[in-house]
Order: structure tokens, then sequence, then C-alpha cells
């Protein structure tokens, strides 16, 4: 099957993966203060490029992070800017590149307070970095209280101050930044949902390493873009048909009729050759009755839905939009599971293993895909906590199932039991509404279908349905209105850089 894609650009570093990035610029002969220096004057030409000379005050803590902060202090008064410089600890207990960038500023050094702040300057906050390790308190933390209770103009060095930059969790209190600048890639913490609410603009800037530190390094974990699966849509193949493109079968049930009838057109959408809908009885002629491009078989029991997979051509399989919650769910999900057919697992066929979620990761072997909400996941997943972050915990689950696992959100996380990880964040607010993750799971059943692995599906999957709700603009979304813009979202997909 057809996998994602890796690339550079989009890569996310966590922060030994950072330092490491680091290391290597030294090794090849760039030294750490020239690092420091480039990073710093980076920070120093955000500020001016955005606001005209004003008041500022740089924050800098006891480590690298207050390093750059000397030199962006540096920069701004070479620039004429009126700067004022508090740092948490003494000047003389720093060391390494930042006692020499403590060194090469000339301006006065004065205790980390409140005070620095009369006046509402705009600030600087080089605190603390992507690594730190424990809540912020002291005077460190009635300085953070004071910048977000007042709302002051923030720029964040590396992350703002509080946010830890692997796992994206607020240790205590963090600072609530308008604009972040932070070196060489971006990382996890940034794309969180905390991360999300507080970076404010993320730049990313270049300080001189190496574009050989990525394959040296080689991550694990990307922001989700088009350059990672958009190969895997094209289809320019004249002798292409229908069952070429593959045939998508989704379990429906006695209620929430609407649910598969949506996942089928957007698998269709996706591209999916056929979409079939598999119907108890009482309810067949209402989906008989609606989209004459899907198809429509008897499945009353798991038994006849098993049946199904005499046919060789059905390669992905889709259970869970509207299948009901119970026996005949699970069973179908086990019979598609010990075929080894592709199968995207949402909704009610999550909930339906919640009891016994050991029987589903022992049949969880090939191209799965598991889509639940955070509701679900914790049924699912119960004995997974927050500790390291929601990458951290997709990542335990999807080795623990066997599976891929989406775990949906403004954050949206997917990982592959190998360890692989993409964060999506292309989607709007506009998604919280009944029926989408409908049309999300049936536009990754659709690219599974096409033989795309299931890690490549939901990558695919989760950018396309948001780039759905971005086109879409406007308030009063409905999963109706996502169906019409797959295929505007597949073509910019295809086309975007």
């Amino acid at each position: 099957m057809r996998d994602l894609a890796e690339d550079d650009e989009l890569a996310l570093l966590d922060c030994t993966e950072m330092a490491k990035a680091d290391a290597f610029a030294i090794a090849g002969g760039t030294s750490g203060a020239t690092l420091m220096e480039t990073a710093g004057r980076a920070v120093a030409a955000a500020v001016m490029r955005r606001w005209p000379r004003r008041p500022v005050a740089v924050l800098c803590g006891p480590g690298n992070n207050g390093g750059d902060g000397f030199v962006a202090a540096r920069r701004l008064r070479e620039a004429g800017w009126p700067v004022r410089l508090g740092l948490a600890g003494a000047v003389a207990d720093l060391k390494g590149d930042a006692a020499w960038a403590a060194g090469a500023w000339k301006g006065n050094v004065e205790p980390l307070s409140v005070a620095l702040l009369e006046g509402g300057p705009l600030v600087v906050d080089a605190l603390f970095g992507a690594g730190l390790s424990r809540p912020i308190g002291g005077a460190a933390g009635d300085v953070v209280d004071h910048l977000n209770e007042h709302g002051l103009t923030v720029v964040a060095v590396d992350v703002p101050s509080g946010l830890h930059g692997d796992s994206g969790q607020v240790l205590g209190r963090a600072a609530k930044a308008v604009c972040t600048v932070t070196f060489f890639r971006a990382k996890p913490g940034h794309f969180s949902e905390e991360g999300l609410k507080r970076c404010g603009d993320l730049q990313v800037v270049d300080i001189g390493i190496p574009p050989g530190a990525i394959e040296a390094i080689a991550p694990r974990q990307w922001l989700n873009g088009p350059i990672l699966w958009r190969e895997l849509l094209k289809r320019s193949d004249l002798a292409d048909h229908k069952y070429a493109r593959g045939h998508l079968t989704i379990l429906a049930g006695p209620q929430a009729t609407g649910a598969a009838r949506l996942a089928a057109i957007a698998g269709r959408r996706a591209g999916a050759g056929l979409v079939t809908i598999a119907s108890p009885r009482p309810t067949l002629p209402s989906y008989q009755a609606a989209e004459p491009g899907n198809l429509v078989v008897e499945a009353d029991d798991a038994a006849s839905f098993a049946g199904l997979l005499d046919d060789p051509r059905r390669n992905a399989f889709l259970i869970g939009p509207g299948s009901g919650i119970g026996d005949r769910t699970r069973e179908a999900a086990l019979a598609v599971l010990a075929d080894r057919r592709g199968l995207v697992l949402d909704a009610d066929g999550i909930t339906s293993f919640s009891e016994e979620p050991r029987i589903l990761f022992e049949g969880a072997k090939g191209q799965v895909l598991l889509t639940p909400h955070e509701g679900e996941f914790r049924r699912l997943f119960p004995g997974i906590k927050g500790e390291g972050g929601k990458v951290a915990r997709v990542r335990q689950a999807a080795a623990l199932s066997g599976a891929t696992v989406l775990l949906k959100g403004p954050d949206t996380v997917i990982a592959a039991p190998d360890g692989r990880a993409v964060i999506n964040v292309h989607a709007t607010a506009g998604l919280a509404t009944a029926g989408a993750g409908d049309v999300l799971a049936g536009i990754a059943g659709g690219l599974m279908a096409q033989g795309l692995t299931a890690f490549a599906a939901a990558a695919a999957a989760a950018w396309l349905h948001g780039d759905c709700a971005c086109r879409f603009g406007r308030p009063g979304l409905i999963a109706e209105d996502l169906l019409n813009l797959i295929p505007e979202a597949m073509q910019s997909a295809l086309t975007v850089n």
C-alpha cells in the first residue's frame, strides 16, 4: 500500500532533537555563540518589523533562552529602542553562551519583577525555553500572571514561558504571546491545543543549522500538509475503472441513518470507485431512496455482513457511523479484522469494544484506523493518562492497539504503531457539528479503498476535512456543507505549495 512521505520542512523537533541539531551545527564549525547571536538578532528583527519604536522590557531567564534575550535586547538598543532588561537570577550564575551574551550587553540588568512592566511596554519573553521541567513560581510566576492579566503585547522566544515544547502542556502557568519566534524547526508543543492558544503568530527562523541535521536526527513527527501525501492522490491512468479505485463498504445501523449516508458520499467524493451501505432490513428502503450513487445491500446481522467479505474487491470497510453499539457492530469489525481488509473504526464501532478492548487489539493487524474523539479514546484506552501530552498518548495507543490512531481535536494527532506521528491544525472550530466526524471517517475510508495505508489516509483525510471547513469560511457550517467541498480541497492539495 502507498504510505506517507517524510518532508524535512514539516518535521517537528522535540527538545532532545533540537539539542542534537545545535550539536550538529557546532560540530560542523558554527559556534554556540554564533547560533545565539543569530537567534537573538532574529527576535529583535521580528519586533522591529511588526511594531514602531516603543519601550521594550526584555525578560531573561537563567539559561540559553535568556541568552537569546540578552542578544535581542542589545540589538534593539542599537537600533534606538528604549530597552529595560530583567534577569531571573544573577549574571554571575550564567554559564556558557548565555554568560557570553550577558557580557556583550552593556546596559543595566535589573532583578526580574513586575516593576519592569510599569507603563505597559512591549515584552520580549525570554524567561524559559521549551525544555522547562517544573511549574513557574516566584517572581517569574508573578510576572507571567501580570502579562496575562493585563494583556501586554508579548513576543516569545522559542515558546511562551511555561509551555513545554514537547508535550504542549502548561506547567502551572504560561504566557500568552502575540508572536513566537522559534529556531530551525517548530516543536510539537507549538501545535498543541495550549500552544495554539498561546503562541500567536509562529515564526520559524533559520539560524544557520545545516540542512543535513534533519537527516542525522531522523525525526518521527511532522506537521500535516499536502506535501506528505499529495502524490498518493494522483491518478492519471486512462484505463482506470471503478474497481481499480477500490470498493468501500459501510456498516449501517437501524438508527441515525444519516451518518452512514454522509460517510458514503464522503468516501465517493474522496475517490473510491464504489461505496456500499450494508443496512438492516427495516432501514433498507431509506437508504435505497436516498443518494442514487450509493449501493445498498441487506445485512441484518454480523454473519450476513461477514458474507460480503466473499467479494475480494471489497478492499476497505468503515464501521461505526450510525452502526449502533453492540454485538452486531463488534462481530462485524472482528470479521473484517480476521480477513485483514482495510478497516476504519469510528464512533459506535470504537465504543462497541470499550468493555473488552483487548479483543480489538488482538485482531488489529494490517491496515486499521481508529478515529476516536477524547471520550471514546478514554473508554478504549483507560490506562493511558495525560503525562507527556497528546502526541505521547496517541503514540502509546497506537503501539498498544497495533492500529493507526487519529485522536480528534483542534490539534488532531495521528500516530502509527511504529511511532511516527502527524499533527493536523488545518481546520476551523466550525467542525464542531454533528456529522462532521462521519464525513472525516468516510474520506479516510475512501482513501484506504484506493490503496493508501491507514497512516497516510488518516493524515490526508484530516487535512482535507479541515480544508473543507476553511473553504466554507463563515458561521453556520453543517456536515452536509463539507461534502461538495471535498473535490475543491483535493484539487488544492494537489497544487498548494
